[in-house]
């Protein structure tokens, strides 16, 4: 077992330096930029870009964290400006999207964000899917890196109001990244950001992976086409 894996199973989360080279981050930060429209987050629709994260290196790094089955079930391009600063308080991702809502045992509460409907699946479903943050710009500590507490992803479903607490009581590691990086961990580790101290950028493509189907009909929405 390589030591990324190694290191991924221990704390829940791990770097993998150099994923793609700077031509090809400049490439994908020129298409993104007609997609961010001002917005720090937003949902991708499906377009050139999606090859890199459905196939290629960071495909491969999710296979080697959850299987040969590993594929992508949601994209997001977050882009921190001076313009566009946020803070995000501990919290663990507890939601994934579906193509259409039927009643499975273990799925729920629903609820319908910008069109699409989400839901809480069981803490397995979401114990089995990695997330890969994919750096188009450096991170250092005074431009808001993720903020995650290590080791969190083995606690299963923690309740909201208990999620800050949890994570004090962990280490904590700040997610520095430099442009065409990737930091790769597990969807229900605890995690939070602080706004930016710098003037600049800090976009980030987050890829959720699954390596499974869902169950009783249900689909992932995947990335839309």
């Amino acid at each position: 077992m390589s030591p990324e894996v190694l290191g991924f199973h221990r704390d829940g989360a791990v770097l993998h330096r150099a994923v793609l080279a700077s031509e090809t981050v400049a490439a994908l930060c020129r298409v993104f930029e007609l997609q961010l429209s001002g917005r720090p987050g937003r949902r991708l629709s499906k377009g050139d870009w999606a090859s890199v994260v459905s196939e290629g290196p960071l495909a491969q790094i999710a296979v080697g964290h959850i299987g040969a089955g590993a594929h992508p079930v949601r994209a997001v391009i977050f882009d921190k400006t001076p313009e566009t600063n946020w803070s995000v308080a501990w919290h663990q991702d507890r939601t994934i999207v579906v193509r259409e809502r039927i009643a499975v045992e273990g799925f729920g509460p629903w609820s319908v964000k910008d069109g699409l409907i989400h839901v809480e699946p069981p803490i397995s479903v979401l114990e089995g899917m990695v997330t890969l943050r994919l750096h188009l710009d450096d991170c250092g500590a005074d431009n808001a890196p993720l903020k995650i507490a290590l080791g969190s992803h083995r606690l299963g479903r923690v309740p909201a109001a208990e999620v800050a607490d949890r994570a004090e009581h962990l280490p904590v590691l700040e997610c520095l990244a430099s442009a065409g990086d990737v930091w790769a961990y597990s969807t229900p580790i605890l995690h939070a950001s602080e706004r930016s101290q710098r003037m600049g950028r800090r976009r980030v493509l987050q890829v959720d992976y699954a390596a499974g189907e869902l169950p009783g009909g249900l689909n992932w929405y995947g990335i839309a086409k």
